[in-house]
């Protein structure tokens, strides 16, 4: 017997817990507080907002009778996974859907995974994916909760846990192994092709890092959370990081909870061009710089309203980060207003 673990958020533990209690595999349960940035934090620091911490089941499950595909086509049975600040009736940063992970072969299977089943919703994904950096086991009372209290409070259908796969769960969990396998780079892949790439900015592509050419030049996507500019605000533009193209400024740049850098809009709509993307069997727009032609991301509808309702969800390997101070010295001193002043 072969014991894994997963750490899953969907809003109120208690009815996470007893919903995989309920499935053949898992060995054991435990709900707490996970990546809290208080120690030993109680049920009422969470609530009251002083941790950060997010209501969390631990799950320990054998490997010989349950995958984690199969753990994660379950989650999605019982999460939101467009809402960031809560689920069901519960309301809060504490109940905001997300997976921690230990091992780092699961965090890039959960991100695939993600991927795939992205299709299915209008709007964005937004349950973030983490490397657990602690656990903080909560009270005895919310131990087994439903187990010791059936009629209590539940925000999921406990009923779903019994029932067998549909076509289209088991095609989203085939698809998410294909793109697992897929994505398990061969280091020299971008290196053996970069002297087959014709474009003025050959010297500047041969400069570029392995996953930086991969998603520039071949529209690979980098993993989210993990990236360099997902959870950066600091005032400045960003450039194409291989011709140095102005592309997006800091003020247009907000979090989406995708796990990406997000921005409403281009500095110039001129420097960036559009295409049908049709991989993954999804329709989406793929986003290009203009002079570099370099992969950049997707545009999507589902953006802030207030601010044109658009979503540009980029790749930090696509961008350098230029800095509001240093702008001058590197020749954008021209863009400084579209990063102190808001400009249309």
């Amino acid at each position: 017997m072969q014991n894994k673990s997963i750490y899953l958020a969907a809003g109120c533990f208690w009815g996470v817990e007893a919903y995989f209690q309920k499935i053949d595999g898992i060995l054991q349960t435990k709900v707490g507080y996970a990546n809290s940035n208080m120690k030993n934090p109680g049920y009422h620091d969470v609530c009251l907002g002083k941790t950060h911490a997010v209501e969390t089941t631990y799950l320990e499950y054998d490997l010989d009778k349950i995958t984690l595909a199969e753990i994660l086509t379950h989650y999605f049975r019982i999460v939101d996974p467009v809402r960031i600040d809560g689920q069901g009736n519960d309301r809060g940063n504490q109940y905001r859907p997300g997976i921690y992970y230990q091992d780092e072969e699961d965090f890039n299977f959960i991100c695939d995974f993600i991927e795939v089943k992205r299709i299915d919703y209008q709007k964005s994904i937004v349950i973030e994916v983490l490397h657990l950096e602690n656990f903080y086991i909560a009270e005895t009372e919310h131990q087994n909760y439903l187990l010791n209290n059936p009629s209590g409070y539940c925000h999921v259908d406990l009923n779903k846990a019994l029932k067998p796969f549909k076509q289209l769960e088991l095609e989203r969990m085939a698809q998410a192994k294909e793109l697992y396998s897929k994505n398990m780079l061969d280091p020299n892949r971008a290196i053996q092709s970069k002297n087959d790439v014709e474009n003025p900015y050959q010297k500047e592509i041969e400069q570029l890092t392995t996953l930086q050419y991969a998603v520039t030049q071949q529209a690979d996507t980098e993993r989210p959370f993990n990236n360099l500019y997902d959870q950066h605000f600091s005032e400045g533009i960003y450039v194409d990081i291989v011709s140095g193209e102005p592309l997006f400024s800091s003020i247009d740049k907000y979090d989406s909870g995708c796990g990406w850098p997000a921005f409403t809009k281009p500095i110039d709509k001129e420097s960036v061009q559009y295409f049908e993307d049709t991989s993954f069997n999804r329709i989406r727009t793929e986003v290009k710089s203009q002079k570099a032609n370099s992969h950049l991301g997707h545009v999507f509808a589902d953006g802030p309203i207030e601010s044109g309702g658009l979503r540009y969800c980029i790749n930090s390997a696509s961008l350098r980060f230029i800095p509001l101070e240093k702008m001058e010295e590197e020749g954008y001193g021209s863009l400084i207003p579209f990063v102190k002043n808001k400009l249309d």
